[in-house]
């Protein structure tokens, strides 16, 4: 067993050890999710889309096997859920039951967007609208489980709430030209703009129905993503600086949306810098236990990343070494590191203005 092996197996072993002390309870009392693929848990299993991920060999190290997580085993949200002290993982809002409504539920979906139309192509999505909705629904049911709204808003108010939007807004939409004509319409920055536009209401309706303290999740370096290295750079190697410097002037936005929603009566609102906790792992990636960049664990073509992971295909045996599990995702060894990260935060840089530790204790 390598060194960074050890390291990932005892950083392991404290997050389940941080959710199974004796008696303790949770930090808060109850974690609810909202995204797209990279925190999906299964809503998308039901769905007619290509977008779905409950087949091996993802999951392959989650106990259980493939849930529907686009990962080898844990996501981020899975590793938060654990640092928060959670008993279980946070379920999918799919097949969740009344009772699990009052510890937080997961309502994210694989190929969702801010826009409505983002990531169509992939067929059957809950894009953020949707989840909002769903999440109003589910508010309702809470009330009447508890007996009043005031009940509710007093128990939500305590609750940590995720929201990691913007990926596919860029990877299935304003970069995929052959079924999008948002790149002929909008500058990068007109794009930032537009999307951060549509972003607020939804926010706000979030707040409205009770969410005070809310992590905005920053996309990440989507031009460093095997697909994008195998379609878009020259060497495979150097990432795609155009797709990255576009997604940052987004995740710029998200810092005035921050701020903005700050004002307003017991908000707490952050930002989790993904891409600047990315930038920091790339640099030293050895340092992190990391040895592969540039190539998914299982993928298909050049840097494994031209066709995604195939039902049943053999992965890289040496998973906790890779950055990239698939084409687009994440390893479980580097979703454990950005977890922890945005739960206590490893440099100045990775949040604003607080992390998710502090976050729970306002």
């Amino acid at each position: 067993m390598g060194l960074a092996w050890r390291s990932l197996a005892v950083v392991l072993a404290v997050l389940g050890a941080a959710a199974t002390m004796a008696g303790a309870a949770p930090q808060v009392p109850c974690y609810f999710v909202f995204g797209d693929s990279l925190v999906d848990n299964g809503n998308n299993n039901g769905i007619v889309s290509m977008a779905r991920a409950n087949y091996p060999p993802y999951g392959i190290d989650f106990t259980g096997g493939p849930t529907g997580r686009f990962s080898n085993g844990l996501t981020t949200v899975d590793v938060i859920s654990r640092l928060l002290g959670f008993d279980d993982f946070i379920p999918p809002f799919a097949g969740a039951s009344s009772d699990q409504l009052l510890t937080g539920v997961n309502f994210a979906s694989a190929a969702a967007g801010i826009r409505e139309e983002t990531g169509q192509q992939l067929g059957g999505r809950i894009t953020f609208r949707g989840q909002v909705q769903n999440y109003q629904s589910a508010v309702e049911q809470l009330v009447s489980i508890l007996g009043d709204e005031d009940s509710a808003a007093a128990r939500l108010s305590q609750c940590i709430f995720t929201v990691g939007m913007g990926s596919n807004d860029y990877l299935n939409n304003y970069f995929q030209p052959a079924f999008y004509d948002t790149a002929n319409r909008y500058t990068p920055a007109q794009y930032a703009d537009d999307l951060a536009a549509r972003f607020v209401p939804l926010l706000q309706a979030l707040y409205s129905y009770g969410a005070r303290k809310v992590a905005l999740m920053g996309v990440g370096q989507v031009g460093c993503s095997p697909n994008e290295l195998a379609t878009q750079s020259a060497n495979g190697v150097t990432c795609v600086d155009h797709i990255n410097v576009a997604v940052r002037m987004f995740n710029q936005r998200l810092l005035r949306v921050v701020d903005q929603f700050n004002r307003l009566p017991g908000a707490h609102f952050t930002f989790i810098n993904i891409d600047g906790i990315f930038s920091d792992i790339l640099r030293a990636p050895g340092s992190h236990g990391l040895r592969v960049t540039n190539q998914g664990c299982c993928g298909v073509g050049r840097n494994n990343g031209q066709v995604t992971c195939l039902p049943f295909q053999t992965p890289c045996a040496n998973r906790h070494e890779y950055l990239f599990w698939d084409a687009f995702h994440p390893t479980e060894a580097a979703n454990v590191l950005v977890g922890q990260r945005a739960y206590s935060a490893r440099l100045s840089s990775d949040v604003y203005p607080v992390d998710l530790r502090t976050l729970a204790r306002l």
